[in-house]
């Protein structure tokens, strides 16, 4: 016979099990988009972690699905390729042979780690890309940069089909033009657009940033989007944070009731900002 003392650690782990109980409650049956980037995406241990991260929101009732990137991935293709890229104005040009190494990576490399890392922790995951079922209809950004596409029109029913079925949907943001050409699209981008057309109840961008910060470098944790505007304008918004924070602001205006940018390399992050009163980055709701 076994005897153990109850140590503090346990009881910690007890309480906030029972103080994430109103959480669990209040995103039962909701749907959670997440954009998967940077650290997350580095190691297997940090994928991992995600990917269970994932199944737990599955297993108490949310619908969670992912939209991830590639960039560096992209990059060392076409390196390893020897296909050299033109830029316009700081952007990649997208030209045949280019979309095609990026069709390669993002649906089958990149796609299938995700996929597989989330089965590997007791999930059913399912790969696919905006071209499936004409889930992301796109027009072509600028004619200078090729093959790069902004959504046009969504058709998410293959997505409710896969909730139906207790499966997590890992999107590659590709999407498919109204000549069936492929359109590579920013990956924050299509996050927006798919949890926009879903009404998610929350879109979560990983970074590499603890979260949106004022001039004094401080985290904000809850901003209204016209504070976004103004920051923004002030300049204190700045750089790569522009870009995050206003697919934050598309989303709302789409119909996604808060979008939170937060900090990939943080453990948990995701639970953190779903089951605590506390959250994990910056959320940004409607005015």
């Amino acid at each position: 016979m076994k005897t153990r003392d109850m140590n503090r650690d346990w009881i910690a782990t007890a309480r906030t099990l029972s103080q994430a109980l109103p959480y669990l409650q209040r995103y039962a049956g909701a749907t959670v988009v997440i954009k998967l980037g940077g650290h997350a995406m580095g190691s297997d241990e940090a994928m991992d972690d995600f990917a269970r991260d994932v199944v737990l929101m599955r297993q108490v009732g949310i619908n969670p699905v992912v939209v991830h990137g590639g960039g560096p991935m992209i990059n060392a293709m076409l390196e390893r390729l020897e296909i050299k890229s033109e830029f316009v104005n700081g952007k990649r040009v997208t030209d045949v042979a280019t979309v095609e190494v990026v069709e390669m990576v993002l649906s089958g490399v990149v796609n299938k780690r995700i996929v597989s890392a989330i089965n590997r922790q007791g999930g059913k995951a399912v790969g696919l890309s905006g071209k499936d079922a004409n889930l992301m209809i796109c027009d072509q950004t600028n004619a200078d940069l090729g093959f790069v596409g902004t959504p046009a029109e969504m058709n998410p029913a293959i997505l409710h089909e896969l909730f139906a079925n207790d499966t997590i949907p890992v999107i590659a943001p590709l999407g498919v033009g109204r000549q069936g050409e492929t359109f590579n699209v920013n990956g924050d981008t299509a996050a927006g657009a798919i949890a926009g057309a879903l009404a998610a109840d929350r879109l979560l961008l990983l970074t590499d940033v603890a979260g949106v910060k004022n001039g004094e470098g401080e985290v904000l944790t809850e901003l209204k989007a016209q504070q976004i505007r103004d920051l923004i304008a002030e300049g204190v918004i700045a750089g790569g944070m522009i870009p995050k924070t206003e697919t934050a602001l598309a989303a709302i205006d789409l119909g996604v009731r808060a979008a939170v940018i937060l900090d990939g390399r943080a453990p948990n992050a995701c639970l953190l900002e779903l089951f605590t009163e506390h959250g994990a980055g910056s959320i940004i709701r409607a005015d």
